[in-house]
């Protein structure tokens, strides 16, 4: 469906956001990595639902990812355990500080499922470290097409941190979901800079 010019009504008790995607096509210009990167990516061979949901949560709660968290552990497993999906996390001194999820799963491209990192670690250059870290993940595959998608509801940087990393917008759409803090899968308190209505 396509909407014509002008404003429409969310329902009560739903979000909206604008989602944008973005796609490349050759391996980018590749940014520097910072000078000081204390970081390590660690791949994460057999998931447990607990563990990823705790980590999707500490990352993605401020910007109310809440995809996963809908998922029975059946259905979720499906998804982790594939082996066209690989999850990375990121760790400094130990800590889990990030999340990196690439689906390979349809042939000759890959997904950048979800990236993300905990609120301590952003703005600090772990962004653009985890980005080298997944391109390089990336572009060593046979692939013709890397893309990924964000929405209004991510970090207001994030935008033009794909764009800045390579990726060209080629879709934008509008997804109205229901709000994940009153459903029960985030705490009602969380992302403060998106109102409830």
């Amino acid at each position: 469906m396509i909407l014509s010019d002008g404003y429409f009504e969310v329902p009560a008790g739903k979000i909206a956001s604008v989602v944008t995607s973005l796609a490349m096509t050759a391996p980018p210009l590749r940014r520097p990595d910072p000078p000081s990167t204390p970081w390590r990516l660690d791949r994460v061979e057999q998931p447990d639902p607990d563990g990823y949901r705790a980590l999707f949560r500490s990352v993605g709660t401020e910007w109310l990812w809440f995809s996963r968290l809908k998922l029975s552990d059946a259905a979720l497993l499906a998804i982790l355990r594939d082996t066209g999906v690989e999850i990375y996390r990121v760790l400094s001194a130990e800590d889990e500080g990030g999340l990196l999820e690439l689906d390979f799963r349809e042939r000759g491209q890959c997904e950048l499922s979800y990236f993300g990192l905990v609120p301590g670690l952003i703005g600090g250059g772990a962004g653009r470290w985890l980005m080298n870290r997944a391109l390089d993940i990336v572009w060593a595959r046979a692939i013709s097409r890397f893309w990924v998608h964000s929405c209004s509801l991510d970090h207001p940087a994030a935008l033009s941190f794909y764009i800045r990393s390579g990726f060209r917008p080629f879709r934008r759409q509008i997804e109205i979901a229901d709000d994940p803090r009153l459903t029960g899968l985030i705490a009602p308190g969380a992302a403060a800079q998106i109102p409830v209505l």
